[in-house]
C-alpha cells in the first residue's frame, strides 16, 4: 500500500493551537500559580513597607503551592517558574543593595526582570513573525509530528503569525506602561513610594488579566476558522 497524506477529521490547526497554550500556560490553575506571589510580594510591600518580608511571604506562597503539586503527583513547572522568577527579583534586590540603594531603589529593582523579560520576549516573538516563522506554528508541528510542514500552508502561516502577535501585544502593553514609571522613580522625579506602588498594581493588572485578554482574542480568532491538519501516513 502506497503512502497517502491524510486529514484528521477530529483535529484542527485551532484545535490543536488552543490545546497547546492551555498546556503551555498551565491552565486556570498554573496562570494563578504564577500569579499568586507576586500579589502576594505586592500586597505585602504596600501594607508593610517590609521588602524582606515581601520577599519571604511570596516565596513561602509558591513553596506551598509546590508541596500541593509534589502531594498530587502533578507537574511542578508553573510554580517553579514562579519561584525562578522571585529568584532573579532578588538577585535584582541584592545587587541593588550591595551598591548602596535605598530600600525604595531595592523594591524598584524587584520589578526590572519582568520590565527586561516581556522585552526580550517581545521581541522574540515578533522576529518570528518578521522572518515568517511565526512561533505557534511549532505548536502546530508538535501535534503533526513535523515540526515544519506548517510552513508549506501560507494558510496555516498566516493564522500563527496572527496569533504570535497576540501573545506579543501584552508584552509590549507592559513594557510601554511600567518601563516610564520605574525609569522616573529610579530617577527621583516620581517620588520612589509611588512608584513602587504603582508598579506593584501595574503588575498585577498587566499581569494575569492582560493576558487572559489576549486568550480571548486568540480563542476569538481560532473560533473563525477550521483548518484541518493534515499529517503523512507511514506506508504499510
Amino acid at each position: 500500500m502506497t503512502g497517502e497524506t491524510h486529514v484528521v477529521e477530529t483535529e484542527t490547526v485551532e484545535a490543536v493551537v488552543r490545546q497547546q497554550l492551555s498546556k503551555a500556560l498551565g491552565g486556570r490553575r498554573g496562570m494563578a500559580e504564577a500569579a499568586v506571589p507576586t500579589v502576594l510580594f505586592t500586597a505585602t510591600w504596600l501594607t508593610g513597607r517590609d521588602l524582606d518580608l515581601a520577599i519571604y511571604v511570596s516565596v513561602g506562597a509558591a513553596l506551598v503551592l509546590l508541596a500541593i503539586r509534589l502531594v498530587q503527583r502533578s507537574t511542578v513547572q508553573f510554580v517553579v517558574n514562579a519561584l525562578f522568577g522571585i529568584a532573579i527579583g532578588w538577585y535584582f534586590v541584592h545587587r541593588s543593595a550591595a551598591s548602596g540603594g535605598s530600600e525604595q531603589d531595592q523594591a524598584l529593582a524587584y520589578f526590572l526582570p519582568g520590565i527586561l523579560y516581556n522585552g526580550g520576549y517581545a521581541v522574540v516573538l515578533g522576529l518570528t513573525c518578521v522572518v515568517g516563522w511565526p512561533l505557534v506554528g511549532f505548536m502546530v508541528g508538535s501535534i503533526t509530528g513535523d515540526p515544519t510542514a506548517w510552513h508549506s500552508d501560507r494558510q496555516v502561516v498566516r493564522l500563527c503569525s496572527r496569533l504570535t502577535w497576540l501573545l506579543v501585544a501584552p508584552c509590549v502593553i507592559r513594557v510601554a506602561v511600567q518601563t516610564p514609571i520605574w525609569l522616573a522613580g529610579t530617577s527621583g522625579s516620581m517620588d520612589p513610594d509611588a512608584a513602587v506602588a504603582i508598579l506593584g498594581v501595574l503588575k498585577i493588572v498587566l499581569g494575569w488579566p492582560l493576558q487572559l485578554a489576549a486568550l480571548g482574542s486568540m480563542v476569538w480568532l481560532l473560533s473563525r476558522n477550521r483548518t484541518p491538519v493534515a499529517t503523512d501516513a507511514t506506508p504499510a
